[in-house]
């Protein structure tokens, strides 16, 4: 089969008003990037009447499991139905596409396009956070120093630095060094571009207005009399609203079969919320009959933050979520050994089953109603379709259907598409059932979390952790949701414990107060908020020959 890259290249795009004339938007209203891509401005979100529909899937392997890949082809397979279906994705970041990843934008058929641009720059949104986020680091500093002759200072500096490029160099650096000219000398850092708080502000914000409230209320450290100290003291939310005023309007494409895709915002599951703009889906929703979202990682990151962080917030109510599966990630979750797991092996895929069920349960506690997708790779057998099929249907009671979006596109999806349109009309989902309120205090939050969808037995804090609890309790912050930061390879902290492990410690080493966002990330583990590279990069491959992109996937 052809790469993701010469599928992409050879399908043969429309004009973006083409595109959004099948949703009913009008040409004159969209503000183009080229011929293929338009920023969508805010106006045009209404009334969503669409149904909702969340794509998660089981705990992620480095088999990779297809969630892109079938929310994208549940889009394809709905409108080949004769629905009208928009997909309302992530954007990629460029440190996992140069990194270990590679491209984010689908595969195989189900592509969102153009391919090249959606991974490479896009629409700059991810510039503009990134340099959003650096000015707001500048200015701090720069307050700093002019202001020091005064007595003014600061005894904790908590705004680092984002790029978006995996750089294990940059995670803890000093700056400032030199000629007292070069400002104060200070520990700093980085963490990457989807970590950023005004990533989480831009894909929770309700409108422009929402988004200068959050800016404002962005906590940068504290005084020495112990104060917090935000950009609403610095004086610079405008400045850092006009670098953003262009990146909060959501990103209009196509699909391999050129029906409409909006893709906007790109915070990662295991660091952050894990979702698309609120904007984007709510933009979807007001132009189609259904729109399918995804959320990052396995359910235990993507659709815990889904449910509890975006929806708790913004008030979407998912009518469904599918769960993606694959035999091979479940064979690794049934213990099979990463260079067996193309292998035929019933065995190993009986004991990975736990880690879907474990799932599937997480899920229906939240109130939804859950559909398998088994997303088929080559490899696969028909004992082992037969066996998935038989466990989901009379063992959990859940729909199941196999995707071949990947090698067929729309036609491939087809089956899931009625599935899914059935499900929908006979089963929806019942309202959200959160694990924990509002008004829980915020170790009992991440607590509730850990118990109730990790299986954690107990939770431990370090001191740094309970000292930063205490610091948002005393400014009132109690209220917000938390965001727990740990790997996405298992239901623990540890990225080794495979399948559906329970009855451990989940220490929480960290808290970080995200006062704009409005949110409380606990980070657990080693999980780290600026990524390194592998031994051999994705960029080792990407390549440009004869006016073509090459080593995208």
């Amino acid at each position: 089969m052809k790469s993701d890259i010469e599928i992409a290249q050879e399908t043969k795009l429309e004009r973006i008003e083409c595109v959004a004339e099948r949703v009913g938007i009008p040409s004159d209203e969209l503000e183009h990037y080229g011929k293929y891509i338009a920023k969508l401005p805010l106006h045009l979100i209404g009334e969503q009447r669409g149904k909702l529909i969340l794509v998660t899937a089981i705990t992620a392997t480095k088999a990779g499991i297809g969630k892109t890949t079938v929310s994208i082809g549940l889009a394809l397979g709905l409108n080949k139905i004769g629905k009208k279906a928009v997909v309302a994705l992530r954007e990629p970041s460029l440190g996992p596409c140069f990194g270990m990843k590679g491209g984010a934008a689908g595969g195989g058929y189900a592509q969102v396009l153009p391919m090249e641009k959606i991974n490479l720059h896009f629409t700059g949104d991810f510039h503009a956070i990134t340099s959003a986020h650096n000015m707001i680091s500048a200015l701090l500093d720069n307050y700093l120093y002019q202001h020091a002759k005064e007595g003014f200072g600061l005894k904790e500096i908590l705004w680092r630095r984002v790029l978006d490029v995996n750089d294990r160099s940059l995670r803890q650096i000093v700056t400032g060094l030199g000629a007292a000219t070069n400002g104060i000398p200070q520990q700093a850092g980085f963490d990457i571009t989807p970590a950023s708080e005004l990533m989480a502000i831009l894909c929770l914000a309700a409108d422009e207005a929402d988004l200068r409230r959050r800016i404002e209320n962005i906590l940068l450290g504290y005084t020495y009399a112990g104060e917090p100290f935000t950009v609403k003291e610095l004086g610079i939310a405008g400045a850092i609203v006009v670098l953003l005023k262009d990146a909060i309007k959501p990103n209009l494409v196509q699909t391999t079969e050129n029906t409409p895709a909006v893709v906007h915002g790109g915070p990662f599951a295991n660091i952050a919320h894990g979702c698309n703009s609120v904007l984007a889906t709510k933009m979807a929703l007001t132009h189609s009959d259904y729109t399918i979202t995804e959320a990052g990682f396995g359910a235990d990151l993507g659709a815990e933050k889904f449910y509890d962080i975006l929806c708790r917030k913004s008030g979407l109510q998912p009518d469904a979520t599918v769960i993606v599966a694959t035999a091979q990630g479940l064979k690794m979750h049934g213990g099979v050994a990463l260079d067996k797991i193309k292998e035929p092996d019933t065995e190993g895929l009986k004991k990975g089953l736990a880690n879907l069920d474990r799932h599937v349960e997480n899920l229906r506690s939240f109130g939804q109603t859950v559909i398998v997708v088994f997303n088929r790779f080559a490899t696969d057998t028909d004992e082992e379709m037969a066996l998935l099929r038989a466990h989901c249907e009379q063992t959990l009671g859940a729909p199941f259907v196999i995707n071949n979006a990947f090698a067929q596109g729309g036609e491939g999806a087809v089956e899931m598409a009625h599935v899914v349109v059935d499900t929908l009309e006979k089963c929806p989902s019942r309202p959200l059932q959160f694990p924990y309120s509002d008004e829980d205090d915020i170790c009992t939050k991440i607590e509730k979390v850990a118990k109730k969808i990790y299986r954690a037995a107990t939770v431990s804090f370090a001191k740094p952790a309970l000292d930063r609890i205490k610091l948002a309790e005393k400014q009132g912050l109690s209220s917000f949701p938390v965001c727990i930061a740990k790997t996405q390879y298992s239901f623990s902290g540890d990225e080794k414990a495979y399948g559906a492990v329970s009855g451990f410690d989940l220490h929480i080493r960290d808290v970080v107060i995200n006062a704009g966002s409005e949110m409380i990330v606990a980070i657990a583990g080693n999980i780290m908020r600026m990524p390194g590279l592998p031994k051999e990069p994705q960029a080792n491959k990407i390549d440009y020959i004869n006016g073509e992109i090459i080593g995208l996937s």
